[in-house]
């Protein structure tokens, strides 16, 4: 629990967290935010995040600041951690929760002095952590479930975990189901106007069907192109707007997308992860594999359908009040690899289109 002491400064707690790189992660973070926020008196939270996932950070509700570390995946980077603690020291915070497993993840919040360092035991840690916890995997299989426990004192399980949140049934129907938060994030509504006229978006269009071909972990989380370009196809037919989100990295497969499907807008690299948020606020419903968009879009509380491919929704579901998750039952999957081990891709290229449209 928090340091038995009077608030830094004249403050209320304030706790920091140390916030993941993938931006699906990063979206579940806010169950950790809402679960702190209403645990502690007005406390203070601030998210500590590499570039790629900070944007998220300033569209949550309840985040009081956002701390940005710009050090490269893999990255040592010791003299900007080392600044970038000196900075934290003053507002100071009383609590550090640590998301991410590796070692280097835990530095800042270690030289910045913070008394209470939080997270799983993870790599080589000791010392560095001091709140440093066993995990109960087979307990708690999802990520946001590992994030929430991480916010109550001593929790490690399932049972622990369900009795710290009330112990009752979220509204997902299952008796044992753990009732964490959904994730929730704010579009700039005043942005949306802008950024469609740029785009060069009827911004007096009925809203879109949003297609997310991308997957950054690797091809066997991305469903065939072929396959969102059938679903592009029919959409159209019968009239509707079709966008196709992604980053840079992802406009070979909007291109090629939208060349199949004439008439569907291709998007892949024009916008910002924020202009991303805003956009997909704007849509009627999302068909997404498991990426960070997906995530951004169930936050946003669009509905939207899950292609599951190499992972599994028992680890990384959508959280959002209108979610489908669409999967083939296959012996091999899931088996979360960035590649088929097998060579094969049958649990992508047998989802098929058909159940994809029925959804919509």
């Amino acid at each position: 629990m928090l340091p038995e002491r009077e608030p830094i400064l004249g403050k209320p707690p304030g706790v920091l967290i140390v916030a993941p790189a993938w931006v699906g992660d990063m979206v579940m973070a806010h169950v950790l935010v809402q679960i702190l926020k209403t645990r502690l008196p007005v406390p203070r939270v601030g998210v500590l995040a590499p570039p790629a996932t900070a944007p998220l950070a300033r569209r949550m509700p309840g985040v009081d600041a956002v701390h940005v570390l710009d050090v490269g995946h893999g990255e040592i980077g010791l003299r900007r951690r080392l600044q970038l603690a000196l900075a934290l020291r003053e507002p100071a915070y009383d609590q550090a929760i640590v998301l991410p497993n590796s070692h280097k993840s835990a530095w800042i919040p270690w030289f910045a002095r913070v008394p209470l360092r939080t997270g799983w035991h993870g790599e080589f840690r000791h010392g560095v952590l001091n709140d440093r916890r066993r995990l109960a995997a087979a307990e708690l299989p999802r990520m946001v479930d590992r994030f929430a426990a991480l916010g109550f004192p001593g929790v490690t399980s399932a049972r622990s975990l369900r009795n710290a949140l009330g112990g009752a049934a979220d509204d997902g129907g299952a008796a044992t189901a753990i009732p964490v938060p959904r994730p929730q994030l704010e579009a700039d509504l005043a942005a949306q106007g802008p950024l469609q006229e740029r785009l060069g978006l009827d911004a007096g269009a009925p809203a879109p069907v949003v297609l997310c071909p991308g997957a950054e972990f690797g091809p066997a989380k991305r469903w065939p192109v072929q396959h969102f370009a059938a679903v592009a196809q029919r959409c159209r037919a019968r009239g509707e707007a079709v966008w196709l989100l992604g980053s840079g990295k992802d406009r070979p497969l909007t291109g090629a997308i939208a060349a199949a499907a004439p008439g569907a807008v291709d998007l892949g690299g024009r916008t910002s992860l924020a202009e991303a948020v805003d956009l997909l606020a704007l849509a009627r419903v999302v068909v997404s594999n498991d990426s960070g968009l997906l995530h951004v879009a169930g936050a946003l509380g669009r509905p939207v359908v899950g292609l599951y491919g190499s992972s599994s929704p028992d680890f990384t579901p959508p959280l959002g009040a209108r979610a489908v998750v669409l999967a083939e039952d296959l012996p091999c999957r899931p088996c979360f690899a960035r590649e088929c081990p097998l060579g094969h891709l049958r649990c992508l290229e047998e989802l098929s289109p058909d159940r994809v449209v029925a959804e919509l």
